[in-house]
């Protein structure tokens, strides 16, 4: 006598799946792939004899969509920056918010040796959505002890979060990072804050593998405003 068990059971188990299905469509419809306009690149190939303790694989392959809430829009353009060095060696503050994502010379702000960050001032309390950095792609480096905090804080003494952190062994004190250091490319690195309510950005770094020097071709940030 034939059973007909298995067949009951993959019934049962597709009546389970279909309201799951059904609400992950939902999800979905929710969100949008977040458009990028990239630069061009500026190396090609696999770059070679860069050593450091704590990178990430590299693939070679390119990153792929993200997608974000409907509504999500950029914040960061044109809005007031601050820095631990105020008096940049190259360039200007305001490069980090212009829009011009070059990696050739005279796009990019240059800060002094060793620790240094930027701050965004988004100007209202924002859900933030994705935040994209570019150091320098001119050529394969990698950036040291990059941590990105948000906050509601201007002066990041309370309210802060860490979104970002490879300081793999707590050079900064922020506590030791999970993420991988990564090789600068023109895609930029792509931080998801998972929707981290705050006004401030702050931007750390520590040198690179090249020099001690920091530097920032363009940072975007995403969001919706409360």
């Amino acid at each position: 006598m034939k059973s007909y068990a298995p067949a009951a059971a993959l019934a049962a188990a597709l009546l389970i799946l279909v309201p799951v299905y059904a609400s992950l469509s939902a999800q979905d419809s929710d969100k949008e792939e977040l458009k990028l306009k990239l630069p061009k690149p500026m190396f090609i190939g696999t770059p070679r004899n860069i050593k450091t303790a704590n990178l990430e694989t590299i693939t070679g392959k390119s990153r792929g969509p993200f997608f974000v809430p409907k509504g999500t829009r950029l914040l960061s353009a044109g809005k007031a920056v601050l820095s631990s060095d105020m008096q940049p060696v190259i360039g200007d503050l305001g490069f980090v918010v212009d829009g011009e994502k070059s990696g050739e010379d005279g796009y990019f702000v240059e800060l002094g040796p060793g620790r240094q960050w930027v701050q965004i001032d988004l100007g209202k309390t924002a859900a933030l959505h994705a935040i994209l950095i570019w150091h320098y792609h001119s050529q394969a480096r990698v950036y040291r002890d990059v941590v990105v905090q948000a906050s509601d804080d201007k002066d990041f003494r309370s309210n802060v979060l860490t979104v970002y952190n490879n300081d793999h062994d707590n050079t900064l004190g922020f506590g030791p990072g999970k993420d991988k250091e990564y090789i600068e490319t023109n895609e930029g690195r792509l931080i998801d804050p998972k929707g981290a309510a705050a006004r401030y950005l702050r931007l750390h770094s520590n040198g690179n593998t090249s020099n001690d020097m920091n530097h920032y071709v363009e940072v975007e940030v995403y969001g919706i405003l409360k």
